[in-house]
């Protein structure tokens, strides 16, 4: 079934991991999609792998004149209606040991990154008489963790820069959601290209409701039912691919079916 029959997304961080898998499904599902990325290489192997609906273009989602290239490219192909700031960095040290450089590093493309975009995206969209923005946030923007204050500072600030768009954009029929992931196994996970995740990969799950870690294609389902006509009511919204991890954890001295 094409999902996506007619659509033209912008997917930034997609030459690799959650964000080349979702490039890999909306075109699985009728879209056009626009592969940014830093990484030349991947992007232009996936671009050609993925075929004539799939156009590489190197972009710095932190800077504001690839944005107006993002956007001129997505015009040749067609409106835009979808974008998913997907693009992500993460610095893990404690706040002590970390510096106003790293933690701007983090900020600039996942909190500027996403601002940018959706700034960026308005016109076209209002053009094409609406759209959908997709944010990648984290289990991250609705909780926190020790030696990650910039990375959660960040998925935080996503999240209400997120309801903030979709309050503006609404009129417009823009829609504008966050999806939360949990442990998914990328290569911010640790994981190597095709590899499958072992039994020590879903080790650290082992007490959350689902006992493993989750797979980029389930939150690139995600992303695809929030890019679709099926989500046309949703927006302002989190929705969580974490496995359960929000709900809280599976005790062992507690009572367990």
């Amino acid at each position: 079934m094409n999902r996506l029959a007619g659509k033209v997304a912008i997917i930034t961080g997609a030459a690799r991991g959650m964000g080349a898998v979702t490039a890999k499904l909306f075109i699985e599902h009728g879209a056009t999609v626009i592969i940014a990325d830093i990484l030349d290489d991947a992007g232009e192997e996936l671009a050609n792998e993925l075929g004539h609906k799939a156009h590489y273009i190197h972009a710095d989602v932190s800077c504001e004149a690839d944005w107006t290239k993002l956007i001129n490219a997505s015009t040749q192909l067609g409106a835009l209606t979808t974008l998913v700031n997907n693009a992500a960095i993460l610095h893990a040290a404690s706040i002590a040991d970390s510096n106003a450089d790293d933690y701007m590093r983090v900020i600039k493309v996942n909190q500027l990154g996403s601002y940018l975009g959706i700034r960026a995206a308005i016109a076209p969209m209002k053009q094409a008489g609406g759209g959908s923005i997709i944010n990648i946030s984290s289990i991250d923007g609705l909780q926190a963790k020790n030696g990650l204050s910039a990375y959660v500072s960040s998925k935080w600030a996503v999240r209400g820069l997120t309801k903030s768009a979709a309050i503006e954009l609404g009129p417009y029929n823009i829609r504008v959601n966050t999806v939360h992931p949990g442990g998914i196994f990328t290569a911010m996970h640790g994981a190597e290209t095709n590899a499958e995740p072992s039994e020590q990969d879903n080790a650290f799950y082992q007490n959350h409701a689902l006992p493993r870690v989750g797979l980029p294609l389930e939150v690139a389902n995600m992303s695809l039912f929030l890019a679709s006509d099926e989500s046309s009511y949703s927006t302002g919204a989190e929705f969580l691919v974490d496995g359960g991890w929000q709900a809280g954890l599976r005790l062992n001295m507690l009572p367990s079916s």
